[in-house]
């Protein structure tokens, strides 16, 4: 994401949107009630009412927004609101969707931003490409993905009998010539920093010896995993000896921040989940990280009933605690959906 002007202070940035990931992080930096401008597309009529025909017109529009939307699987993040400022032919409040995809140019003011919509801004403006290639595979099967700020995308399969959503590819000839060929392609096309190559048992270490590119070599980790299924990618991310690889990533800082919260949940001290229990200890003043998942956020937009949680965000951090925003995504969101998607590592143990 590229930040052409900010003030923090005042309320303001203009940016530039890059990738995908860049729009998975404005739909929790923009909030109900902030103002959004840009160009955009409106929908005319012209004519009389008799034959009248509606056209695409580009417009600059500044909406109050009401609604947020992020389509990962269609690129596309959806901030729906009423008109605030626009033409004279564009009735102030009317409705307007504006649909932000890669390199949208867009204008976002808010009342004030909360302290994890800063850190999400700094992060997604220095974020890098995608750097890790993972390859779930056995003598029969494998599964391509590469991570993303938001979990990872499933890129392909080779000979999979389930009917998948995403690409999938026959195998033809040799089976492990077939993979090394699909290393090679992503190889290129994402340059990614490193690859893990998993399996059970030893099949991994067989199609590492059929590796003879050094550049290739050099990159790959090996791991072991039970299964080879879609799932599996998330089991490998977790393997010990592919956590130094992922360190520094985000998927590994959310499985992290699970594991701490499950840990504390098993030995009833310093942790609550469920929108009830997590509320009793915000009010408390006792939240040091608030955990809450995408799904929920989305769902409780939908529902129009945001207001509560917004409060709540925003009184974790007036009171300096910090919020994470978890990928439902990946493991760790689904098991913390599995919990009421929101819950709260404390800085002392709530007694009732």
């Amino acid at each position: 994401m590229k930040l052409l002007s900010k003030n923090i202070r005042k309320g303001f940035v203009k940016l530039q949107t890059e990738s995908l990931d860049d729009l998975w992080y404005l739909s929790y930096i923009i909030d109900p009630g902030d103002y959004v401008k840009g160009e955009t597309f409106r929908k005319i009529k012209i004519g009389t009412e008799e034959k009248s025909s509606q056209v695409k017109k580009k417009v600059f529009l500044k909406i109050k927004v009401e609604n947020i939307e992020f389509h990962k699987y269609s690129n596309i993040l959806r901030i729906s609101g009423t008109v605030s400022e626009g033409p004279e032919d564009i009735p102030l409040g009317s409705h307007h969707t504006f649909s932000v995809e890669e390199n949208t140019t867009l204008g976002l003011e808010k009342e004030s931003f909360l302290s994890y919509q800063v850190e999400k801004l700094e992060e997604a403006e220095h974020q890098k490409s995608p750097k890790i290639l993972i390859c779930v595979m056995d003598r029969e099967n494998a599964f391509f993905a590469i991570s993303k700020k938001y979990g990872y995308e499933l890129l392909s399969s080779l000979d999979g009998d389930v009917e998948k959503k995403f690409e999938k590819n026959t195998s033809r000839g040799n089976f492990y010539d077939e993979i090394i060929n699909l290393i090679h392609e992503y190889d290129k096309r994402y340059s990614p920093e490193s690859i893990i190559l998993a399996s059970p048992a030893f099949f991994k270490e067989d199609l590492y010896k059929k590796i003879s590119e050094q550049h290739l070599r050099k990159k790959i980790v090996l791991a072991t995993c039970s299964s080879v299924k879609e799932d599996a990618v998330s089991e490998v991310l977790k393997r010990s000896e592919v956590q130094e690889v992922l360190k520094q990533d985000r998927i590994t800082k959310e499985e992290n921040l699970i594991e701490a919260l499950l840990k504390e949940i098993a030995m009833n001290e310093k942790a609550v989940y469920s929108l009830k229990e997590t509320e009793n200890a915000v009010n408390a003043g006792a939240v040091s990280e608030l955990l809450i998942t995408d799904n929920f956020i989305q769902k409780k937009r939908q529902e129009n009933k945001f207001g509560k949680i917004d409060f709540l965000m925003r009184t974790v951090d007036s009171m300096k605690g910090k919020i994470h925003i978890i990928s439902s995504d990946f493991d760790a969101g689904k098991k913390l959906d599995g919990l009421g998607g929101i819950a709260a590592l404390l800085r002392y143990k709530l007694s009732y």
